[in-house]
C-alpha cells in the first residue's frame, strides 16, 4: 500500500522567500479559514526571526491536500545556523529549492543543496520573485544547473523539475511565461515527484530524534520521520543514545504538526514526522527511539565542527542586578546547557575562572542571537569579542578556520572591497562583472578576518554590498589581522552623563553616550579616531556662578550618538574589553575597570617574560 505522505524541507539562501512561500502553502492547504486573517511569515514565530527577517530555527508544519499529509520543514538560510539545515535532511525525503530569479544561488543556496544532494534527496526548484523587474528566470535556470553538476548530482537529481513564480503573489507555474493563477502546480509537483518516505509499516517501532521541542506540561520532546511501525500514547519504547546506552520509558503524548499548530495526536504510522514526549529529560538529537532494545542505532548525519567562541560571564559592573532578574553564574550556566540540548552547533565549557564560560559556535551571529535572546528572557551578562578556535596539526603548526567568502556589489565599489579584503587576509579566488553593473567577488578568508565585515561591508558600499561565506577548511595561521584601529573614551568617573561634559567631548571623537545615560567608571562612552585609549569625564557638571546661566546648555545641539546592535557591539570590542547586555542595556566597557588595576596589567602584560 502506498503512503499518501511527502515529507520535505525548504531550502534557500537568506532573504529568497522561502518562509514567505511555506506562508502560501498554507493557505492553499486550507490552514487560514476564509474569516480569517493571514499571518505573514507565521513559521517565523520567534520575535528575533521576525526583527531579522531571517529564520533561526527550523519548524515543522504540514498541508493536508486531496488526501495527501504534505509534511514541511523551514529551514534558515544564514551559515551561522547551518546545523538546523543539516539535521532536519534525516526527517525528509525532498527538498524545494528555492531561488530568487535576479540573484540567482549563492553561497548558502550551494552549502544547503550539497548537504540535500549528498543525503540523496529528490530537489524540486522554485525560481522565485519572476515578478522583478530584473528577474531573469532563464539564466537562473542555467546557473542552479550547472550548480547541480559542481555537486555532483546524479542523472535523477539532476532532471529536476523547475516552478517560476511568486511567493508574495502566490501564483506558481511550469514555465516563466504559463498562467498566473494559484499554488495548485506546485503542490501537485511535489506529490508526483517528492518520493514516498521509505518507511515499512509492518516493522516494530523505530524513530531517530532530528529536532528537540518543548513541551511546558511533559518536558523534552523528540521529533523525527516514524521510519518503522507506528507510536502512539502508553506505547513502550527504547531510547537508544549515541553512547550505546539504553533507556526504557513509556509514551506520555505524541504530537502532530499541522498548519500553525502543533496538536495532540492518537499517534503516528510509518512515514510521518511526529513528536514524542517520553518522559526522559536527557533524550538528544541523534539518538534512536525504537520499540526493541535490540534494535539498530540509526545513523545520524555529520555536523560542521564550531569554528568561533566567546566567554559568557556574570555581571560584575556597578549596575549588575538593575535591569534583570536572572543574574547569578549558576542561572547563566543553567540556560546555556538548556540552550545545548536543542542547538547542537553550540557547545558549552565551563573554564577554571568561576562564573565564566565558553561558548563555541558557527559564527558570531549565532552567539549573538543566543545572548539576544537571553537578555529578553531576563538576563544580564559579559561576553566577550568572539576568537576563532585554533588547533594544531600533526606537525605542531598552529591551523586556523578559513571560510569561502562570496560578495556582491556595484561595480564602484570594488577597490574598497578588495583592499578591506586585502587587510583582513583575504585572497582573491575569482571575480566576475556581470551586464547590469555589479561585481561578484569569491574569496578566501580566515575567520577570524570575517568577524566585523559585514559592518565593514555596509559602511563601505552606502549598504549595496551583500555577502555570505562557508567554511572551507583549518590551514596555516595567516598571521595578524587588524580590524580596528581606532581606540576608544573611557569614562573615569560614575554618574549621569551631562550635556555639558558631552560637548566638550564631542570634539575628541564619536560618543557613544547620551545625556542622561548612566555611566560609571571604565565603560566606554565614546571612540578616539587615535589608536590609544582616553581617559575622560562625561559626568562632569557645570558650575554656575554669577556671570554664567545654566539656559545655554538647554539649547546646545548634540550630534546623537551612536547606538550599538548587540550583534555590532560585540565585533566592535577587543580582547581588554566586553559587552554588558542587560534587559534594557547595551553597554560596552573595558575588561578591568580601575583604571590604575588596568594601567598595572597592561604594564605587566608588555614586560618581557
Amino acid at each position: 500500500m502506498s503512503l499518501k505522505v511527502r515529507n520535505l524541507a525548504i531550502i534557500a539562501h537568506v532573504d529568497h522567500g522561502k518562509t514567505t512561500l511555506v506562508d502560501q502553502l498554507l493557505q492553499a492547504g486550507g490552514t487560514y479559514r476564509e474569516n480569517q486573517e493571514k499571518q505573514e511569515r507565521a513559521m517565523d514565530s520567534m520575535d528575533l526571526e521576525r526583527e531579522k527577517g531571517i529564520t533561526i530555527k527550523a519548524k515543522n508544519t504540514a498541508i493536508l491536500y486531496n488526501g495527501y499529509t504534505i509534511n514541511i520543514v523551514d529551514t534558515p538560510g544564514h551559515a551561522d545556523f547551518g546545523a538546523e539545515v543539516e539535521r532536519v535532511m534525516k526527517m525528509v525525503d525532498g527538498v524545494l529549492l528555492v531561488v530568487d530569479a535576479t540573484g540567482g544561488p549563492q553561497a548558502q543556496t550551494r552549502f544547503v543543496l550539497r548537504k540535500a544532494l549528498q543525503e540523496g534527496l529528490k530537489p524540486i526548484v522554485v525560481v522565485n520573485k519572476i515578478d522583478r523587474p530584473l528577474s531573469t528566470p532563464d539564466k537562473v535556470h542555467d546557473q542552479v544547473l550547472e550548480l547541480f553538476l559542481d555537486l555532483d548530482a546524479t542523472e535523477d537529481q539532476f532532471e529536476a523539475p523547475f516552478l517560476y513564480g511568486s511567493a508574495r503573489d502566490g501564483y506558481f507555474m511550469n514555465t516563466p511565461d504559463g498562467e498566473r493563477k494559484d499554488c495548485v502546480p506546485l503542490i501537485e509537483k511535489i506529490i508526483e515527484y517528492i518520493p514516498e518516505p521509505e518507511a515499512k509499516e509492518d516493522a516494530p517501532f523505530s524513530m531517530l530524534v532530528s529536532n528537540i521541542d518543548w513541551d511546558d506540561y511533559v518536558g523534552r520532546v523528540a521529533i523525527g520521520k516514524v521510519l518503522g511501525g507506528s507510536v502512539k500514547k502508553g506505547d513502550s519504547v527504547w531510547l537508544l543514545r549515541k553512547d550505546g546506552t539504553k533507556v526504557r520509558s513509556k509514551v506520555g503524548k505524541t504530537f502532530t504538526y499541522s498548519g500553525l499548530d502543533t496538536t495532540d495526536s492518537e499517534g503516528c504510522s510509518a512515514g510521518g514526522i511526529v513528536g514524542v514526549a517520553a518522559g526522559i529529560d536527557d533524550i538528544d538529537i541523534g539518538d534512536t527511539l525504537a520499540a526493541n532494545e535490540d534494535a539498530e542505532q540509526l545513523p545520524f548525519v555529520a555536523i560542521d565542527p564550531p569554528t568561533v567562541q566567546m566567554q559568557f560571564s556574570i555581571n560584575d559592573g556597578p549596575f549588575a542586578g538593575q535591569d534583570g532578574k536572572h543574574v547569578t553564574s549558576r542561572a547563566i550556566r543553567d540556560r546555556l546547557m538548556k540552550e545545548t540540548k536543542t542547538n547542537i552547533s553550540i557547545e558549552v565549557e565551563d573554564t577554571e575562572t568561576s562564573g565564566v564560560f565558553t561558548v563555541s559556535a558557527r559564527g558570531a551571529m549565532q552567539i549573538a542571537v543566543l545572548v539576544e535572546t537571553m537578555r529578553r528572557e531576563g538576563y544580564e551578562l559579559l561576553v566577550s569579542r568572539p576568537t576563532v578556535i585554533m588547533r594544531r596539526d600533526e606537525a605542531g603548526q598552529l591551523q586556523e578556520p578559513f571560510e569561502t567568502l562570496y560578495v556582491e556589489a556595484p561595480d564602484e565599489y570594488t577597490q574598497g572591497i578588495l583592499k578591506a579584503l586585502a587587510n583582513r587576509k583575504g585572497l582573491l579566488e575569482h571575480m566576475d562583472v556581470e551586464a547590469s553593473g555589479r561585481s561578484l567577488i569569491q574569496a578566501r578568508i580566515p575567520t577570524r578576518g570575517l568577524i566585523g565585515f559585514e559592518t565593514e561591508l555596509v559602511n563601505l558600499t552606502s549598504g549595496h554590498g551583500i555577502m555570505s561565506h562557508l567554511f572551507a577548511e583549518y590551514g596555516p595561521h595567516a598571521g595578524e589581522i587588524v580590524t580596528r584601529i581606532t581606540g576608544t573614551l573611557v569614562s573615569m568617573d560614575t554618574g549621569t552623563a551631562t550635556t555639558y561634559s558631552l560637548q566638550l567631548l564631542e570634539s575628541r571623537g564619536k560618543l557613544f553616550a547620551a545625556p542622561g545615560d548612566k555611566i560609571y567608571v571604565g565603560m566606554i562612552v565614546g571612540e578616539n579616531p587615535r589608536a590609544n585609549d582616553l581617559p575622560v569625564n562625561p559626568v562632569k557638571e557645570k558650575h554656575l556662578d554669577n556671570m554664567r546661566s545654566a539656559g545655554k546648555d538647554k539649547t546646545s545641539k548634540l550630534a546623537p550618538p551612536v547606538r550599538f546592535s548587540l550583534e555590532r557591539a560585540i565585533e566592535y570590542i577587543e580582547g581588554d574589553e566586553l559587552v554588558e547586555a542587560t534587559p534594557g542595556n547595551i553597554r560596552l566597557r573595558k575588561r578591568i575597570l580601575d583604571p590604575n588595576v588596568r594601567k598595572r596589567a597592561e604594564k605587566a602584560a608588555k614586560a618581557p617574560k
